[in-house]
């Protein structure tokens, strides 16, 4: 059944659930890895720098480098730094995604009328002030408006809380305008970020997330094999109703060695 070299997984809802492992997906990392994949980790979460996430996994038992990480942020990060380097950056978001961008050279400013372009990310700070900025930033069409990636909701143990994408669609809603661009997945730049991770064209891997309109999306834009997971955001009334068809259903990631 195999025709894929390389294994892209999602983390939040795929492999852990707030804190805590899926049970059996740390062994169906290592069932990945001692079979000869190439493995690489993609989340959309934005807020923790690559090497804190791989503390945060490697503090639960999963064994993996920071190289083999990529996150919206560091998506976000790279991309700007290549595309626009030149700019000057309004940010809504957090500590970490200030850093992952500073980090990558990204002149940073807390005056929004000095903009070249906004990026709006997830933030639990969020207020009326942040928002009302953001409205004042983008009324000049001049400055680029930037989303780190589309997820509404993240899963935690207990229940669904608002993500980037809630904080994306505020803004966009009250200025009027959609984002000029959404990196992270189902993004082409999550794409490119996971091939360079990997060194294996995308149309040789196979994908597991949780989600419909992100992980099985980018892997159907991408011709990847695809397999959905129902250990986070996706039940199978909302599978019933998608666009997307993945090409797999596990009920988990223990479930892996069905697809080897």
């Amino acid at each position: 059944m195999v025709g894929f070299s390389g294994v892209v997984l999602d983390v939040d809802g795929t492999l852990i659930r707030g804190s805590e492992p899926i049970p059996g997906a740390i062994e169906a990392v290592e069932r990945l890895r001692s079979a000869g994949f190439a493995v690489a980790f993609v989340s959309n979460n934005p807020i923790r720098t690559r090497e804190a996430y791989c503390d945060r996994l490697a503090s639960v038992g999963f064994s993996l480098d920071a190289e083999e990480l990529i996150t919206a942020g560091t998506v976000t990060a790279q991309h700007l730094a290549r595309e626009r380097g030149d700019e000057t950056f309004y940010v809504i978001g957090e500590d970490g995604l200030y850093e992952q961008l500073h980090g990558a050279g990204l002149e940073l400013t807390e005056a929004y009328d000095r903009a070249d372009t906004l990026v709006a990310s997830i933030d639990r700070g969020f207020d009326y002030e942040t928002l009302t900025h953001a409205l004042w930033a983008l009324s000049n069409p001049e400055v680029r408006f930037v989303g780190t990636d589309p997820d509404r909701t993240i899963p935690t143990e207990d229940r669904e809380v608002p993500g980037s994408g809630a904080i994306i669609n505020a803004v966009a809603g009250v200025t009027g305008r959609e984002p000029d661009a959404i990196m992270g997945k189902p993004a082409p730049t999550a794409v490119e970020a996971l091939e360079r991770t990997l060194g294996v064209d995308a149309a040789e891997c196979l994908i597991v997330g949780d989600r419909l309109d992100t992980d099985i999306a980018m892997g159907e834009r991408a011709g990847m094999t695809t397999a959905l997971v129902h250990t986070g955001v996706t039940d199978g009334r909302a599978l019933d109703a998608s666009e997307f068809e993945p090409d797999h259903v596990l009920d988990s990631i223990a479930e892996i060695g069905r697809l080897l």
